[in-house]
């Protein structure tokens, strides 16, 4: 696969895309090397082992810095290289993972099982404290428990695997049910109070009744379609909806008769918004799909900016005053300027912050 193309479009049949949607580039022995977004540009690229087919060594994504991977004989990551920021270590035993970061921080993991039913049943954090879990025997989750001691019991379907009871710590319990396309039908909390959902024929919800009850109803007017084209709540107030072939909302006409439309691009972007009076909003996207521009109906106009990495860097209102946000490599705020007035933060390779410096000039640290 080389190429996404949209070749044909009801609702635009006569204005396609002239480029594709999304591009791909391979290596010669058919890894994946990169990804491009429908403006051209590149927004991800792989880097592989020359020895072993399919083994990543390297990830970098557009503006950020590159990841690369170590691996041992078996295949298993050893390293994980993160530039300015924390770098991993990966050490394996029997049912035992270790994991040290460049801070000298270790995480133990303990697990249990073989193959698609292994399970870590017990971690053991940087800081001291443990956490453990129960799984059945076929690896769904029964028990956990936190760094306290304190345990939580779940228990779900012999069949379905669904959760029908959950038990916290101090033996409070709650209880689900379902009905045979394994919707939820009612759920009682600890209180005793009830939540209720019903469904139509073809599964779709038709009327839900809250703890309190108060009552929701949904209806349909199109039997292909899973989403409403009315809602009624518990006062009685009635709202209508209309939706695109796609799925997009078009308009909301609520109890009062007040009618909102909402007008989307051929990429399911709301570009406008209509309400009563004439009043009205419109967007606008750049080929990434960012939002640029909101414009209300006297023309006054918000612009947007970004970085590479798709970062909002600058909010500029319609007096034209600039608010902007400068980030470090990996998309952490550094300085921020909002009126005129800067403050700026500083972190350690943990991504912490520990020295602030206010719009007044006044210094902050952490430790």
């Amino acid at each position: 696969l080389s190429a996404v193309w949209l070749t044909h479009d009801p609702e635009y049949p006569e204005n396609l895309p002239a480029a594709p949607l999304v591009r791909y580039g391979w290596t010669p022995r058919g890894e994946l090397a990169a990804v491009y977004d429908r403006s051209g540009k590149q927004v991800r690229s792989f880097t592989y082992d020359d020895k072993y087919r399919g083994r990543m060594v390297a990830h970098h994504r557009a503006g950020r810095p590159e990841i690369r991977y170590r691996y041992d004989s078996d295949g298993r990551v050893t390293e994980q290289l993160n530039p300015a920021g924390l770098s991993y270590t990966y050490q394996y035993e029997k049912d035992r993972i270790t994991i040290t970061d460049s801070l000298d921080r270790r995480e133990v993991l303990h697990t249990q099982g073989e193959g698609g039913l292994k399970r870590v049943v017990k971690k053991e954090h940087a800081d001291g404290s443990v956490t453990q879990s129960q799984f059945d025997a076929v690896g769904r989750l029964k028990a956990q428990t936190d760094a306290a001691g304190r345990t939580t019991e779940y228990s779900p379907d012999v069949v379905t695997g669904l959760i029908t009871r959950i038990t916290t710590p101090d033996g409070r319990a709650s209880a689900f049910y379902y009905n045979h396309h394994s919707q939820l039908t009612s759920a009682t909390g600890p209180d005793g109070l009830e939540l209720r959902r019903e469904y139509d024929e073809s599964g779709r919800l038709i009327q839900e009744t809250a703890h309190n009850g108060d009552i929701t109803r949904y209806r349909y007017d199109n039997p292909h379609s899973d989403l409403p084209c009315a809602t009624e709540d518990a006062t009685g107030s009635r709202k209508t909806m209309t939706w695109s072939r796609y799925g997009q909302l078009l308009t909301v006409t609520d109890c009062s008769g007040y009618v909102t439309r909402y007008d989307h691009d051929r990429f399911g972007q709301m570009t406008a918004v209509h309400r009563e009076e004439g009043l009205s909003q419109y967007r606008a996207y750049d080929s990434r799909g960012q939002l640029i521009a909101v414009k209300d109906t006297q023309g006054h106009e918000t612009r947007y900016e970004y970085n590479a990495a798709g970062d909002l860097t600058a909010v500029i209102a319609p007096d034209g005053s600039r608010n902007g946000t400068q980030y470090d490599a990996w998309g952490k705020p550094v300085r921020t300027t909002q009126g005129g007035l800067t403050r700026s933060m500083e972190y350690d390779a943990a991504g912490r912050v520990i020295r602030l410096t206010s719009e007044n000039g006044s210094h902050t640290t952490f430790r």
